[in-house]
């Protein structure tokens, strides 16, 4: 059982963020929203910036310019009850390969204070929720690519977090489990509640549906449904819509830069 959130407070608050490594700026004032029980696309080419903004929120990297809540919680101020409600799969492999699917939710579990037969009653749920509960005594290295990334979100969902952070979640992965991954995220995010940031460099990941967020060297270039963004855009879809604003920030960033 979740905890209660009202309504109106959203999943993940970007607010004003700016990163550097050195003197090359990663991220720029960067804001944007992630509501309750919403599937947002992050939407960005390698190198957008995508990474850099995930371990800000997880705490990975010190927020030095702006702020980031996680339910209202101020992550650099109140990283307890923020991380708590959070859920990460990041895009590097994070699984034990050497032992079972059991042995690495166990230890994930230990590592979040949840006592073992607590453990293994939400052990047995997560599993269940990504199609798995037969594979828990397999070694982690026997299996597929795909079911690996099954487990990995049954892991970032065994501590039951209001908010699922997933990076480039299906790089390696073929068509079929593509699009088994990001059904059962989506499902997720309509049956559980749960708000879902979703990281990707494929246009073809975000649907009609979906609030995008597109991220173009470090800025954010549009905010909004799909179909509000191809319009502004006045592209005929998505992609195209993508390579018009893209394509636009390159042409303006040397002058922006002088």
């Amino acid at each position: 059982m979740k905890p209660f959130e009202p309504a109106q407070i959203p999943a993940l608050e970007i607010d004003h963020v700016s990163h550097r490594y050195g003197a090359r700026v990663a991220l720029n004032d960067v804001s944007f929203v992630v509501r309750q029980s919403s599937f947002t696309v992050l939407l960005g080419l390698n190198g957008a910036g995508k990474s850099t903004l995930f371990s800000l929120i997880t705490r990975l990297y010190a927020i030095r310019s702006g702020h980031i809540r996680i339910f209202g919680h101020d992550v650099g101020r109140e990283p307890g009850p923020a991380l708590s409600r959070l859920g990460v799969v990041f895009q590097s492999r994070a699984l034990d390969v050497d032992i079972s699917v059991r042995q690495n939710l166990m230890y994930h579990a230990a590592l979040h204070g949840i006592a073992s037969q607590r453990a293994a009653e939400l052990m047995a749920q997560v599993l269940d929720r990504v199609a798995m509960a037969d594979r828990s005594q397999d070694r982690v290295g026997d299996l597929s690519i795909g079911q690996m990334r099954r487990i990995e979100i049954a892991r970032a969902l065994l501590h039951q977090p209001c908010l699922l952070l997933l990076d480039e979640p299906t790089v390696g992965l073929d068509i079929k489990a593509r699009a088994d991954i990001l059904d059962h995220v989506r499902r997720l995010s309509s049956t559980e509640g749960i708000g879902v940031l979703w990281a990707t460099h494929l246009i073809d990941e975000a649907r009609s549906s979906d609030n995008v967020v597109v991220l173009h060297k470090g800025r954010v270039l549009a905010n909004g449904m799909v179909r509000d963004i191809v319009g502004q855009s006045g592209g005929a879809d998505l992609r195209e819509a993508f390579n018009r604003l893209t394509g636009a920030a390159d042409q303006t960033e040397p002058e922006a830069a002088r």
